[in-house]
């Protein structure tokens, strides 16, 4: 993983603490993203499957919820890390994924429940923080 530093000056890219328990009961384990959800409320990635998961069921409120308890986890998690409010946020960097998937998926319910201004706040801040993110994500 390369994460190249910005010679701007702007801020250093944030990069979160990896935990690998949560990742390892996804994977090995089996278990599923509620049971991670509950045992690990500050893994965002389970947050963000939840929403996914409730989306494509055509839960968007739940979709929604979800998706927005987990991208407040994460600027909590973000805010610990040293995080200022902007910056780069890189999606290289895989304990990053959970949060930004976070945030596209909360932008994408609030586009479905017509709260557009929120919708496009968050695909503008997920565009800002993680350009590679962004581009992955909004499909």
């Amino acid at each position: 993983m390369s994460i190249h530093k910005n010679l701007l000056g702007g801020p250093e890219p944030t990069l979160l603490p990896e935990d690998e328990q949560p990742y390892r009961m996804l994977a090995e384990e089996s278990a599923s993203p509620v049971q991670v959800a509950a045992q690990f409320p500050t893994f965002s990635l389970a947050w963000a499957m939840l929403a996914d998961d409730a989306f494509a069921a055509g839960h968007v409120v739940e979709s929604y919820a979800y998706a927005r308890t987990g991208y407040h986890r994460g600027l909590d998690s973000l805010r610990r890390n040293g995080w200022k409010g902007h910056g780069p946020v890189p999606w290289e960097h895989r304990a990053n994924r959970g949060f930004l998937r976070c945030l596209a998926a909360l932008a994408r319910a609030a586009g479905a429940i017509d709260e557009t201004e929120e919708s496009v706040r968050c695909w503008e801040f997920l565009k800002d923080s993680s350009p590679e993110g962004y581009a992955e994500l909004k499909q």
